[in-house]
């Protein structure tokens, strides 16, 4: 009888087996932290639109109640199972654990395809969902706080946080009980980008250091760098955009059915726009090569890849023919074992999941303060800081005798918008964080960055563990 092929479950628990190993806690803390606390499977019926009742199978996974709320998105697909969602509620504590927002990981998934169902059908089964959630505890501010995944968006976040509103006790802070809301349901801007923007500062911050750069056999910078970007929903279309922003190359682009290729750089904005008109597909993008198999994107010439798809894109079979000398993880886990083993042979640098794709925890933490808080970051501080620099100005121009030109003084007296707020305490998360994840790594002479980040992890989530007593 042959050997089951490792499940994305099995993946995540080698990582946490590989740092773990490098670990001073106890084996009870150990298996503590890697263990999922609670795992709650459901089915419920839902009426369609042709008035036939569909069984819906859905879960909710908290992995870990070190901190509470947990927090983690919510996945609509035709191929949502238990193991899946238990991995990515994983992920979610490790996640969180290494950017310092103080929540538990979890996950939830419901195994409908999204693209088949009607805007009705999805709202019965996305109130449906949330009331179950609500009926055993799932959800709350203080308990469990969802947010998109993918398949779900600002609207399937609305339905739950309505449902939530009519049927939970917590009144007062029930927009805090999901994040990920559109701005006018009191969601926070910058929460569309933020994961792929996350992924962008987070390589900024790998090329930053002369040292590890010669190593890969690359300049500093992002500027002038060679990318391929492999998915181009939410997550790959705001990594290619920010990108480029910061001076990249986006050579090729991969989506569900084919991909393109255009060795001197494709316009981002241009390609979503076709997508917007083909029906989703970049067949026919003018100024490209067209290639079929998407997968065959992730072994195009460039410096930096990008997988912003899902999990398992790159495998033992395809790792041999990757030629980028950094891949930043934007989706979650995509890139196995196996395949990792292959690339750091190679001398290829793997960004892990776990720090580079958490923007969108970050984000979320931001949105959930804000609602908790019943004010925006930019009200009480926007009008302050905007004659705060206008008095310096005045002071500037009285000491040099020399009136600033009015479009110089329109910047400096710019007050912030919240978006500027979230961008800049993304960015300084996503800095702080690198240089503590690079400092463990190159100190403990461990074998790469993933087995730094899960040690960070492991460290921080076992000692909080430890801190209440639990454990001697």
């Amino acid at each position: 009888m042959s050997t089951p092929a490792p499940s994305f479950f099995d993946d995540v628990v080698h990582s946490f087996d590989r740092a773990a190993a490098f670990s001073e806690l106890g084996a009870d803390v150990l298996e503590q932290v890697k263990s999922c606390n609670a795992v709650y499977r459901m089915r419920f019926p839902v009426l369609d639109d042709e008035g036939e009742v569909q069984v819906i199978e859905a879960y909710r996974v908290e992995h870990s109640h070190h901190r509470l709320p947990t927090k983690g998105g919510i996945r609509y697909s035709a191929d949502v199972a238990q193991e899946e969602t238990m991995a990515l509620a994983a992920l979610m504590t490790y996640k969180c654990a290494v950017v310092d927002v103080p929540f538990g990981g979890a996950k939830g998934g419901v195994r409908i395809d999204p693209r088949g169902c009607s805007p009705r059908m999805l709202e019965r089964t996305t109130r449906r969902y949330a009331f179950h959630l609500l009926e055993k505890n799932f959800i709350g501010p203080d308990v469990d706080v969802p947010a998109p995944d993918v398949g779900t968006g600002p609207r399937e976040m609305g339905w739950i946080y309505d449902t939530y509103r009519m049927h939970g006790e917590d009144q007062l802070n029930a927009l805090a009980c999901v994040t990920g809301k559109a701005i006018n349901c009191h969601g926070i801007p910058g929460r569309d980008e933020a994961t792929g923007l996350g992924t962008t500062y987070a390589l900024r911050e790998v090329l930053d250091t002369p040292e590890d750069c010669r190593a890969l056999g690359l300049e500093t910078g992002l500027r002038g760098k060679r990318v391929v970007v492999h998915g181009f929903g939410k997550v790959g279309f705001h990594a290619a955009r920010t990108l480029a922003e910061h001076g990249a190359v986006i050579v090729g682009v991969a989506v569900h059915d084919g991909a393109v290729h255009a060795p001197d750089g494709l316009d981002v904005h241009a390609l979503a726009r076709h997508r917007e008109g083909s029906g989703g597909s970049v067949e026919g993008f003018e100024g490209a090569a067209f290639l079929e198999d998407p997968l065959e994107a992730l072994e195009l010439d460039c410096d930096i890849l990008v997988p912003a798809a899902l999990e398992r894109q790159i495998t033992g079979d395809n790792a041999p023919r990757i030629q980028a000398k950094v891949i930043a993880e934007a989706a979650n886990g995509p890139v196995t074992p196996y395949a990792e083993q292959i690339l750091s042979d190679r001398g290829v640098l793997v960004v892990p999941d776990i720090y580079a794709n958490a923007g969108g925890v970050v984000v979320s933490y931001f949105e959930w303060v804000k609602n908790l808080s019943h004010i925006s970051f930019e009200r009480i501080r926007r009008r302050y800081q905007q004659m705060a620099s206008g008095n310096t100005l005045k002071v500037l121009e009285r000491l040099t005798g020399q009136r600033v030109p009015e479009e110089d003084r329109d910047t400096l007296c710019r007050a912030p918008d919240e978006v500027d707020f979230v961008r800049a305490a993304l960015d300084d998360t996503m800095s702080i964080s690198w240089r503590k994840l690079r400092e463990l790594w190159k100190r403990r002479e461990l074998p790469d960055p993933r087995t730094a980040a899960y040690l960070m992890a492991i460290e921080s989530v076992g000692d909080s563990y430890v801190s209440l007593g639990i454990y001697p």
